[in-house]
């Protein structure tokens, strides 16, 4: 018998990994309201502008799992892309992070914790059996990623 027919192997055990890929625009200020102005102007720089500054964000999202039989995917793209939608691109697109985002007023809108935060927002629509990894590209060059660990 020949195993190399892809018809045998089963692959429900299989680990695969799909992305999702979205971008939105979004203003925030980085600031520490326990420093001083020059404190905030030195660790910051731009990004401490006042008058905010704003990005135009790449977010990817990896979902991992096992291939579903009946369906061939590990999530059907359109409920993934919905998610993302409604927990990420509707809530930050055109936005001020600082003034329109409550998990921010009172959490400094890095790369790093706005990954933490669409992470969790993101992680509570997913079936447990998934594992998500956020990438949140604050530039071409400055990105950030989070798994949850």
């Amino acid at each position: 018998m020949n195993n190399s027919n892809p018809s045998s192997v089963s692959l429900a055990l299989m680990n695969v990994t799909v992305f999702r890929k979205e971008h939105f625009n979004a203003a925030h200020r980085l600031h520490n309201p326990n420093w001083d102005d020059e404190t905030n102007k030195r660790i910051f720089g731009k990004c401490n502008n006042p008058n905010y500054h704003g990005h135009n964000y790449d977010l990817e999202v990896r979902v991992s799992g096992e291939i579903d039989p009946d369906t061939g995917y590990v999530i059907d793209m359109k409920i993934l892309s919905d998610i993302i939608q409604q927990e990420v691109t509707d809530r930050y697109d055109h936005r001020n992070l600082n003034l329109d985002i409550p998990e921010f007023k009172n959490l400094n809108p890095t790369a790093e914790n706005m990954a933490v935060v669409i992470w969790n927002r993101i992680r509570e629509r997913l079936n447990e059996r998934y594992t998500l990894t956020v990438r949140l590209y604050e530039t071409e060059r400055n990105f950030v990623e989070y798994s949850g660990i």
